[in-house]
Order: structure tokens, then C-alpha cells, then sequence
């Protein structure tokens, strides 16, 4: 370099080159690369604008240009800022550095991203001087760069779209927005709705990860469950082509990186050595959640679940976060110091070796960010920490004593010890302390080998057992045997479990620890047989009810989807629940690591289809064949046509133009448009049977009310509530039986009905009068005055019986305007009675003329009771037999009497005629 090392510009171009290419000092004792045309150029030239540097395999090359295929390798750039020759005194005032990697759609895109957009449209002192207009295009070019940068192949020749090109996919967000692009600018349809479904798979976490740093620690660690189960439904969704897996590994990888940057933002807000124990306690647990979390997941659906799963098996070895996870032990060692340091305050005296302990035992850590982790802060943190322990020595040696002696007043109490062990776990690890608690160790060591012999106890005694029996597994809500079972046993496992993992942590340098792990060991696998005994006995089952109709498992896509049942008329669905119990049990133990065979996993994708309808459909069916229980009695008349249009609709269950075909699973559209047509159906005849017991509960509450008014003092108020009650009645008049609404008629005028009342009353008292002097039948009587002149009619009958010595069945009922009747033995003569529909002189019928009354009275006759096989007064032949009634609505019949008409029968029968008694 005897030409170059007093060229300062050549030096610093050599020295910048050589630190970014990490080159050795001896490449530059060429005197070709003092003399590099190339550079000289690029200095000594005020046009010549730029210099290229390249490393390739025959060494470092220079340009004074850039071509399309450089940037395949690592390019730096030098380029002025004027067009000048450099001297000394402008060298770093006119040339700029630059450099390039992978593309240069990514460099650029990334140094308007992370440099240039930021400063100038975050900046207030820039953006307030930027031209807005300006600053829009900038973010149009930031959006356009990374667009591009996502969809890119770099070739040398052309950009080409390659899905498992994830280079410009820096952070979930881009993931997420490049899906959003693909499903507006994908070049077949199909691949648009395949990005359209990826893309509304990802929007149920799209938001939080665009906001991570407003989000909360504790709601990350709930966002880390549901970044779990969505990218779980992206692997396994079967509905498009599947999710590339390098581009699933990049992904899992990002989050992972996101989620660890988090952390270490949020944690690094804290001072995690001066900050409250019990602030900095909950921040670490959480941000140790977090990292530990993402680590299983990656774990579980990696190396597990989607391993196993068959249409889309994971192929390569499951992914480990591994940067992720030493960032989580990390923090777990963080919080270590922290316990044992709060736990060490705790036992301490309040003396001067407290004051020590206070102030000095976090100086190591001074300077040093401990959630800042990489390769390079490690040894920095170990060399502290190694300090730390030197510090807390002579603390430990006081305090090993009195925790000794607090855990030797409870070791008799089994739970207390686990409970003293683990609270101060931190402690009991340390070797001093471990050193002196050797006796409680082993007293802790020798319980848990009691637990684990219980706990094969009970697994043993309830193994065989019927899940929620005294003797069964226990049993937890809407869980199947099978799956119950493997929940009960996995459960076990767990405490089998975090029996080993204490005494792993505290006990493992005891003599008894060997033995117990071996034994604890064997349980877990016996476990686990059980496990995988109940799974297995569960397939068997399955795969042999798929052969049998019977079972219930078994649904053609060509089948009837619902019928009538021929015996008892009920609505059956073709979709059993035995189906939609299968389908929660391949859902739970696919969660729980299970891999489902393939012939019932194909089943369960089946039902899972037509799920949704057949639900609907058990829906209606239930309510078809429960809504008889759930109408009034009186009010199933009224509800007859929208029934029988309902049971219409499902006994036309057909198909096509002609409807000629049923309606079957694999119609959708047609099974869609008939399950609306059945839930309208059904939604107007519940409406109408709900509104209809709402006016019966009215009309209820009303009648009530008007049964406790006072008709004398309160005539107004019983007026205007019978007419409420008419009002309501009116609304339903349409759908209400005659019968039915007969059951509401009342008076209008209280008072009407009450002289109505007090003159039969009056009456009845008068006939008794006339009874007891044996005169009531030698009088001429009304029986309009009686409540219940039927009743008086029928008593008739009796004593005529009694008096002729026959059956009262063997007597007729005759009446007679001629005069007394010879052939009654008892008999009475009768007045108030009228006509409607035609008139009577009393010899027989005629009809009304223009201006006769609608109404006439008709004269008073006799009336008795004689043997069937006695002549009347009048022939058969000139008779016709009228009814009389008690009033003129003609609700009710009293009896009927025959009367005289001339023999045209069919005339006064068309005329409507008819007797009733008067009003009182």
C-alpha cells in the first residue's frame, strides 16, 4: 500500500470496504487495488457519481456502475452528494455509504421503512416542513416497495411470484397484509378465495399483533393461546391447498420474534433490581409465560399434532424457538435472583448485615440489561451472577439455620412441607442451604414416594370403573367415557408429573431419589398405556359401528335428510346424535395429541358438513313434535291451518321444477332454501301460539278483575272493562271458535242483569210457594223465570214416571194448543214463549208478511209427558219439531215441542223458525 496509505480517500474507501466484508489486512497489500482504476475514477472524476463494491469468489471487485445481476451477493456503495472531486476536506462531507442485500427493491424498501419514513413523517420538525403531498407518496412508495417486496422472486431477468419466498415477510403483520394483497390481486380466482380464507383466518389476531406494544403483558399471554389455535386452523384447513410449510416454519418463526421483542420492550421499562419485588415478580412470571408458551405450542403442533395429522402431515423436524426459549430462562433466572434476594430479606435480622445485603448485592448487575439477550451478553451475565452468589454467601450461611428450623416444626404435616419446600424453593436449591437441610430433604422425599404409591392406588381402584361412580374415574361436564377417562388419567399424569419435577429440582443428589424417579417413572408409563388402552378401545368401537346402519354413525350425502315417522307421526332427523357426539370426540382428542383413523376422521368430515343444518333441523324437528304440549287446549282449533301448513311443508320435502326428488345432504343450496322455509314456518306458528296464550293470560287477568267489581256502586268501571275484554276478543275474532268465544259472554248493563237476577230469584220463590201448596201446576207458568228450565222439564218426566208406573225413557214430550192433553198424567200449561222466522195463530205456522214483526208470542199451551205408543194432539205428518231455546242468541236448548205447520216441513226449516223463551 506505499501508494495508498497517503491517500487518505483511498483509505477510507479500503479500511470501510475491508470492516463490511470482514476482510483481512493482507488482502489490501496489493498494489492493483491502490491503483484501481475504478476508484480512481470515482474520486478523481466530479461526474463520475458512484462506486461499486463487490465481493465474489476471485476476490473484491470494483465498478463505477451497478447491474441487475450484482445484487445476487453483498454490495456496498459509495456515491457523492455533488458532482466534485473528492479532496481531504469534502471526503465526508460528499460521499454517502451504502449498502445493499438480497434486492434492491429490499434495501430500498427497508431504508424508507426503518429510516426515511419514520423521520419524516413521525418527526414533527420534519413532517411540519414536508410537503404533505410528499409525504403521501412517501407512504405510497413504503406500501408499493412492500407490496412488491412480498410477492418478489429476484431473478435476473424478471420478478416472478413464488409462495415459499418469504423474504420481504419480516413480522407477522406482513404475513397478515400479504394475504390481504393476494386476495385482491391474485391471478386466478381460485387463489384469490384461497387468500381471501387465509386472510379471514388471520384477522381474529391480525389487530393485536399490528398493536403489540399497547397490548398488556397479560394480554399477550391470552393472545399466544389464540395465535395457537389460529395458525393450527390454517395448517389444518382442507378446503383450499394447503399452507406451504417453509412459509408456515418462517411464520411460527416471526411470532416467536415478535412475541420475544415484546418482552424484552416491555420488561426493559421496569428497573427490574429497585422496582417492588411483587411488580417485578408479576411482569417476569408473565413475561416468562409468554416465552414458555410459544415454545410449547411450537413444540405441540410441530413435533406432535401436526406430524400426525394425515391430510397434512408436517414433514420436517419440529421447530424449536430456540432464541425464544434462552430469553425465557433468562427471565426465569432474573426472577431467581429476585426471590432468593426477597427471600433472604425475609429471614434476615434487621441488622447490619441486612443493610450490606441491600445495597451490595446488586452491584454486579450494574450497567448490564438483563432481558437484553444474545450470545454475546451471556458471558457478561454468568460473570455477574457468579459475583451475586459471592455476595449472598454469608447471608445464606445465617439463614440455613432458621429455615431448618421452620420446616422442622411442619414435617409431619405432609401438605405444609410440599407447601414450605416450594415457597422456598429458590433457597432450598442453593448448595449451602440444600448442604444443611439434608434431613428434611430426605423426610420430604420419603412423602413423596408415599403420594406416588396413592396415586397408583387410586388409579388402580378406579381404572375399571364407570366415570362418576364411587369407584369409577371422576367425571367432568359434556365429556364422553372415553374422552372423560383420558382427561381423568391425563390429570394423574400431571401430578405424577409435578412430583418428579420437585424432586428433580431439590432431591436429586439424595440416595432414596433413584428408586423413587424409577418408580414414578413406571407409573407415568402405566399411565399412559391406560391412555392410549381407552383411545384404542374407542377406535375399535367406532370403525365397527361404521359397518352397522344401525349405529347411528353411519350418513349418506344421498340420503333423505327428514321424515315422518309412519307410528307415531313424530319428525326423525337423518342425523342421529350419536353423530354429533362422534363429532365432539374427534374434535377433543385431536386436541389431545390423538391421531384420529382415517376412516373415522372421513365420517367426522362428513357430519362435520352437515352439521350446522342438522342442528337447525333437530331444531325444528323438536319443536314440531313438542308444540301440541305447548298450546292451550280450547286454542288448538285456532291453530289448526297454520299447523297443517307447516306439516305441508315438511311432508313436500321435494326438489327441482317438477319436485319429483327429496331434498338431500349433498343439495346445498336446495337444503338451505328448505330449512328457511321450515324455520319460517315454524317461527309464525310459534308466534302465533305465543300471542295467542298471551291474550288467553289477558283475557284471564281481565275476567278476574271484572268478577271483584261491585255491580251496584261500580257500573262504570264493569262497562269499561267488559269492553276492553269485547276489544281484545274483536282482535281475535277471526281465529276464535264460536264455542270458545261463548265462554266470555257477559252483560253490557250490569244493571240489566241484575233486575234479570232479582226477577228469577223472585220467581223461583213464588213457585215454591205455589209447589208447597200443591197449586204450581194448576197455574199457568213461565219458564223464562227459571235458571235451569230444562231442569224443571226433566223433574216433569220423573214424577209423570212415577205416577204411570213406567221408565222415563218409555215417555215423549208433547205439547198442545188445543187444549188440556187426556193422555198426560201430569201436565202444565205454559206461556212466554215466542217465534222467530214466521208467525202462529195457534192452529198452525204461516208465514210473516211485510210488515210482521220478526219476533211474535205465541199463545200459551199445555205441556206433558205420555207414552212413547200414545197419540199425540197432532199428526206426524202436519208437525214439524222447532227447538226452543233460552234466548234469542239460541245458545242453548231447552227442548222441543212439535208444532203445527200444514206438512211443508222443508219451509219453515229454510225459514229458519225456532222457539225461545222471553227476557226477564
Amino acid at each position: 500500500m506505499a501508494n495508498g496509505t497517503a491517500d487518505v480517500r483511498k483509505l477510507f474507501i479500503f479500511t470501510t470496504t475491508q470492516n463490511y466484508f470482514g476482510l483481512m489486512s493482507e488482502l489490501w497489500d496489493q498494489p492493483l487495488l491502490c491503483n484501481c482504476l475504478e476508484i480512481n475514477n470515482f474520486l478523481d472524476d466530479g461526474n463520475q457519481m458512484l462506486l461499486r463494491v463487490q465481493r465474489s469468489d476471485a476476490g473484491i471487485s470494483f465498478s463505477n456502475t451497478i447491474e441487475f445481476g450484482d445484487t445476487k451477493d453483498k454490495v456496498l456503495v459509495f456515491f457523492k452528494l455533488r458532482p466534485e472531486v473528492i479532496t481531504d476536506e469534502n471526503l465526508h462531507d460528499n460521499i454517502l455509504v451504502s449498502s445493499m442485500l438480497e434486492s434492491p427493491i429490499s434495501s430500498l424498501y427497508q431504508a424508507v421503512r426503518q429510516v426515511f419514513a419514520p423521520m419524516l413523517l413521525k418527526d414533527q420538525e420534519w413532517s411540519r416542513n414536508f410537503d404533505p403531498k410528499l409525504q403521501n407518496l412517501l407512504s405510497e412508495l413504503e406500501a408499493g416497495l412492500g407490496i412488491v417486496l412480498r410477492r418478489s422472486d429476484t431473478n435476473l431477468t424478471k420478478l416472478k411470484f413464488k409462495e415459499d419466498d418469504t423474504r420481504g415477510i419480516l413480522t407477522p403483520s406482513d404475513e397478515f397484509q400479504f394475504w390481504i394483497e393476494q386476495a385482491h390481486r391474485g391471478n386466478k380466482q381460485i387463489s384469490k378465495e384461497r387468500a381471501n380464507y387465509f386472510k379471514e383466518l388471520f384477522e381474529t389476531i391480525a389487530r393485536e399483533f399490528y398493536n403489540l406494544d399497547s397490548l398488556s403483558l397479560l394480554e399477550v399471554v391470552d393472545l399466544v393461546e389464540t395465535t395457537q389455535d389460529v395458525v393450527d386452523d390454517v395448517w389444518r384447513q382442507t378446503e383450499h391447498d394447503h399452507y406451504p410449510e417453509s412459509r408456515m416454519l418462517h411464520l411460527l418463526d416471526i411470532i416467536g420474534g415478535s412475541f420475544g421483542r415484546f418482552v424484552q420492550k416491555k420488561l426493559g421499562t421496569l428497573n427490574l433490581w429497585k422496582d417492588p419485588y411483587h411488580l417485578v415478580k408479576e411482569n417476569l412470571k408473565a413475561g416468562i409465560s409468554i416465552c414458555e408458551q410459544w415454545v410449547i405450542v411450537c413444540n405441540h403442533l410441530t413435533g406432535q399434532v401436526w406430524q400426525r395429522y394425515v391430510p397434512h402431515p408436517w414433514k420436517n423436524e419440529k421447530y424449536f424457538p430456540e432464541t425464544l426459549d434462552k430469553l425465557g430462562k433468562r427471565l426465569e433466572e432474573v426472577l431467581a435472583v429476585r426471590t432468593i434476594h426477597e427471600k433472604l430479606l425475609y429471614f434476615l435480622p434487621a441488622s447490619e448485615e441486612k443493610i450490606i445485603c441491600l445495597t451490595r448485592v446488586f452491584e454486579p448487575f450494574t450497567g448490564l440489561n438483563p432481558v437484553q439477550y444474545n450470545p454475546y451478553t451471556e458471558p457478561l451475565w454468568k460473570a455477574a451472577v457468579s459475583q451475586y452468589e459471592k455476595i449472598i454467601a454469608p447471608a445464606e450461611q445465617k439463614i440455613a439455620g432458621k429455615l431448618k428450623s421452620y420446616i422442622s416444626e411442619i414435617q409431619d404435616s405432609p401438605q405444609q412441607l410440599l407447601q414450605a419446600f416450594l415457597k422456598y424453593k429458590e433457597l432450598v436449591k442453593r448448595p449451602t442451604i440444600s448442604k444443611e437441610l439434608i434431613l428434611e430433604r430426605e423426610t420430604l422425599l420419603a412423602r413423596l414416594v408415599d403420594s406416588i404409591k396413592d396415586f397408583r392406588s387410586d388409579f388402580e381402584t378406579r381404572c375399571r370403573g364407570i366415570p362418576g361412580d364411587a369407584s369409577g374415574p371422576l367425571s367432568g361436564k359434556n365429556l364422553s367415557e372415553v374422552v372423560n377417562n383420558i382427561v381423568w388419567v391425563r390429570q394423574l399424569e400431571l401430578k405424577v408429573d409435578d412430583t418428579i419435577k420437585i424432586a428433580e429440582a431439590l432431591l436429586s443428589d439424595l440416595s432414596g431419589f433413584r428408586c423413587f424417579h424409577r418408580n414414578a417413572e413406571d407409573l407415568l408409563d402405566q399411565l399412559k398405556l391406560y391412555e392410549q388402552e381407552q383411545f384404542d378401545d374407542w377406535s375399535r368401537d367406532i370403525q365397527s359401528g361404521l359397518s352397522d346402519s344401525r349405529s347411528g354413525l353411519c350418513i349418506e350425502a344421498s340420503s333423505r335428510i327428514m321424515e315422518l315417522d309412519s307410528n307415531d307421526g313424530s319428525l326423525k332427523v337423518h342425523y342421529s346424535d350419536r353423530l354429533v357426539i362422534l363429532l365432539r370426540e374427534v374434535r377433543q382428542l385431536s386436541a389431545l395429541g390423538f391421531v384420529i383413523p382415517a376412516k373415522i376422521q372421513q365420517v367426522a368430515n362428513i357430519a362435520q358438513k352437515f352439521c350446522k343444518q342438522a342442528i337447525i333441523l333437530k331444531q325444528v324437528a323438536h319443536f314440531y313434535n313438542s308444540i301440541d304440549q305447548q298450546m292451550i287446549q280450547s286454542q288448538r282449533p285456532m291453530m289448526l291451518q297454520s299447523a297443517l301448513a307447516f306439516e305441508q311443508i315438511i311432508k313436500n320435502s321435494k326438489t327441482g321444477s317438477g319436485g319429483k326428488s327429496q331434498i338431500t345432504w349433498d343439495n346445498p343450496k336446495e337444503l338451505e332454501g328448505y330449512i328457511q322455509k321450515l324455520q319460517n314456518a315454524a317461527e309464525r306458528l310459534a308466534t302465533e301460539n305465543r300471542k295467542l296464550r298471551k291474550w288467553h293470560t289477558t283475557f284471564c287477568e281481565k275476567v278476574v278483575v271484572l268478577m271483584n267489581i261491585d255491580l251496584l256502586r261500580q257500573q262504570q268501571r264493569w262497562k269499561d272493562g267488559l269492553q276492553e275484554l269485547r276489544t281484545g276478543l274483536a282482535t281475535v275474532e277471526a281465529q276464535c271458535p264460536l264455542a270458545w268465544q261463548s265462554k266470555w259472554e257477559g252483560p253490557e248493563d250490569p244493571l240489566q242483569y241484575l233486575r234479570g237476577l232479582v226477577a228469577r230469584a223472585l220467581a223461583i220463590q213464588n213457585w215454591v210457594d205455589k209447589a208447597e201448596k200443591q197449586a204450581l201446576l194448576s197455574e199457568t207458568l213461565d219458564l223464562s223465570e227459571l235458571f235451569h228450565p230444562d231442569t224443571f222439564l226433566n223433574a216433569l218426566r220423573q214424577e209423570t214416571a212415577r205416577a204411570v208406573g213406567r221408565s222415563v225413557d218409555s215417555l215423549k214430550f208433547v205439547a198442545s194448543w188445543k187444549g188440556r192433553l187426556p193422555e198426560a198424567k201430569l201436565q202444565i200449561k205454559i206461556s212466554g214463549l215466542l217465534l222467530e222466522g214466521c208467525s202462529f195463530d195457534g192452529n198452525q205456522l204461516s208465514e210473516n208478511q211485510l210488515d210482521s214483526p220478526s219476533v211474535s208470542s205465541v199463545l200459551p199451551c199445555f205441556m206433558g209427558w205420555i207414552p212413547q205408543d200414545a197419540c199425540g194432539p197432532y199428526s206426524p205428518d202436519e208437525c214439524i219439531s222447532l227447538p226452543v231455546y233460552t234466548s234469542a242468541e239460541r245458545d242453548r236448548v231447552v227442548t222441543n215441542i212439535d208444532v203445527p205447520c200444514g206438512g211443508n216441513q222443508d219451509q219453515w226449516i229454510q225459514c229458519g223458525a225456532a222457539l225461545f223463551l222471553k227476557t226477564q
